[in-house]
């Protein structure tokens, strides 16, 4: 067989992966580089043995360079193949390497979990092909096989103790776990395989249901898109035509007033030609008497002055009624009259429109039925903590943040921008959405149990808990309630009670406060629309101890 029809595997070292360098044959007819055998067997602890096959030897064979591989390989060499693997095949940072491989390692294909090895390719063939390896488990490859052993008896932990719930050896379960709970680590894998894929189940269904809800809120979004491209579109036509008519009255009204000065000064022309033509005729009479009256003679005086005609009567009056600058005045107050009741017809619709147009709520939810029974309620119950950076500086949060207590003294000296200055509250680090129930804990004259944006105002009067449109607060005290929302006070017929419970539905806009004792008994429901997430608050006042906390339920 010539040397060019053979591939670089055939003459590679199962040690380095590379070319044969001082090609050796150990006495089970495996080949190596000198180097790279010696390497293995100087860290083998054992008996020597051979990688591939793992034959052992009672002594360690005396290594004798083989010439005829030597002279191969160099003729392998001129033939131009390449001897090293590819450069995607070695180990980089992110990769598991070879546990095997000597010099620059390549990447791990498989690990095996009796062995707490990782090979490559190569080297995991004897797991392969040996009888005695089949038996092993090969998994991905993994950088953790060491966590697989104790510790404390340097064994592989087979074993799970259920009492401490986690992965112990053999020697674990019969000395420090003596008498616990314990099983196989696969029984337990097995059990929890079955709970992994329940979950499983669950988050495919999940996913399948916010895919089919995703789908649904797309086709909301096209359709919201839809309608408020048509409705601007038909808006807009709706007051072009407005417009327009508007334009036409304009047009109107200008037209007419034109004809009616056309006419009004037609009449006045008209009459005052005539007028004009009158004094011509007057002024030729006036120029005849004068003449008449200059006559020296007489007889001519006499005999010319009874041929005279006499003067006729004029057609006009002797005096015209006019009304200077109150001609067309009165159109322009009528049309003023007529501006102000659209401007006042506009604002009144546009309120209507205005409602209109907010009222549009695609995901506005159904209201879902309160819950009845305080075990009802703990199905929303939710973990709330205190945020420090809002509380007034003479608060004290103590107990994880749960717990606050007005002490008077300055417990702070930090400023924030969160914090609030004015009057001892504080609010909730978490923001409150969905459906969420809590309870809270009281003592003292009084406390105010609230609800708010996280926007709330820090100081002034309109920081206050309930007397602004930003919060809503039930005020406790021992012997009654009452509830303020924008500075407008509720009052509350009940006994008094040291434990309040609130719900909120935020999406439904509904949010109820509870006096909890044996039984639970509604004292304020509030039905609005939120328009940001909440948070929890609680006011505190004198005197000092006076206390509020955030109740753990189960």
């Amino acid at each position: 067989m010539a040397t060019n029809d053979l591939d670089q595997e055939t003459f590679s070292c199962s040690i380095c992966l590379d070319l044969l360098k001082d090609p050796v044959t150990i006495p089970c007819g495996h080949s190596y580089c000198m180097k790279c055998i010696q390497g293995f067997w100087d860290g083998e602890e054992k008996i020597p043995r051979c990688p591939q096959c793992r034959k052992t030897f009672t002594m360690r064979p005396v290594l004798v360079k083989n010439t005829m591989l030597a002279a191969l390989v160099e003729q392998l060499k001129k033939t131009g193949l390449q001897a090293a693997p590819a450069d995607h095949c070695y180990a980089g940072p992110e990769d598991v390497s070879c546990d095997f491989c000597s010099g620059r390692k390549l990447k791990a294909i498989k690990s095996c979990l009796v062995c707490l090895v990782s090979y490559c390719e190569k080297h995991l063939q004897p797991h392969l092909d040996v009888a005695a390896f089949k038996k092993h488990k090969l998994v991905e490859p993994s950088k953790n096989l060491q966590e697989n052993i104790c510790s404390i008896h340097d064994e592989v932990m087979k074993m799970f103790c259920r009492t401490d719930q986690k992965c112990i050896c053999y020697l674990c379960s019969v000395e420090e776990h003596r008498g616990h709970d314990t099983v196989s680590a696969a029984a337990e894998r097995t059990e929890r395989q079955r709970d992994l894929e329940e979950s499983q189940q669950q988050i495919q269904q999940r996913i399948q249901d916010r895919e089919k809800e995703v789908k649904l809120l797309q086709q909301e979004v096209e359709a919201i898109n839809h309608s408020a491209d048509q409705t601007v579109k038909d808006s807009e036509k709706i007051f072009t035509q407005m417009i327009r008519l508007i334009q036409k009255r304009s047009f109107d009204v200008k037209q007419q007033i034109r004809s009616q000065q056309q006419t009004e000064v037609s009449r006045v022309k008209d009459l005052q030609e005539e007028l004009e033509q009158e004094i011509t005729e007057l002024k030729r009479r006036d120029a005849e008497l004068k003449q008449l009256s200059l006559t020296e003679d007489h007889s001519q005086f006499l005999l010319n002055y009874p041929s005279l005609p006499p003067l006729s009567e004029s057609t006009h009056s002797s005096s015209i009624n006019v009304r200077p600058l109150r001609y067309f005045e009165e159109v322009t107050a009528t049309v003023s009259e007529l501006r102000d009741k659209l401007q006042e017809i506009l604002r009144e619709q546009w309120t209507n429109i205005s409602l209109t147009v907010t009222r549009v709520d695609v995901l506005l939810p159904e209201p879902e039925p309160e819950p009845k029974n305080r075990a009802d309620f703990l199905k929303y119950s939710c973990q709330i903590t205190l945020y420090p950076n809002t509380a007034h500086r003479e608060l004290l949060l103590s107990q994880e943040n749960r717990k606050v207590t007005f002490m008077e003294k300055l417990q702070s000296d930090s400023d924030h921008p969160d914090r609030f200055t004015d009057f001892f509250q504080v609010l909730s680090r978490e923001s409150l959405t969905g459906h969420c129930y809590w309870e809270v804990e009281w003592r003292g004259k009084y406390v105010y149990v609230a609800v708010a944006y996280k926007n709330i105002s820090r100081s002034g009067d309109g920081s206050i808990f309930g007397f602004n449109d930003k919060s809503w607060a039930l005020r406790c005290y021992p012997d009654s309630f009452s509830f303020y929302h924008n500075n407008i006070k509720t009052s509350i017929s009940a006994p008094g009670s040291s434990r309040v419970g609130v719900y909120l539905d935020h999406r439904a806009g509904v949010l109820s406060f509870y006096s909890v004792s044996e039984s639970m008994t509604l004292l304020h429901r509030v039905q609005t629309t939120f328009t940001q997430k909440l948070h929890a608050g609680v006011l505190l006042d004198y005197p000092v101890g006076t206390s509020a906390e955030l109740c753990k339920l189960k």
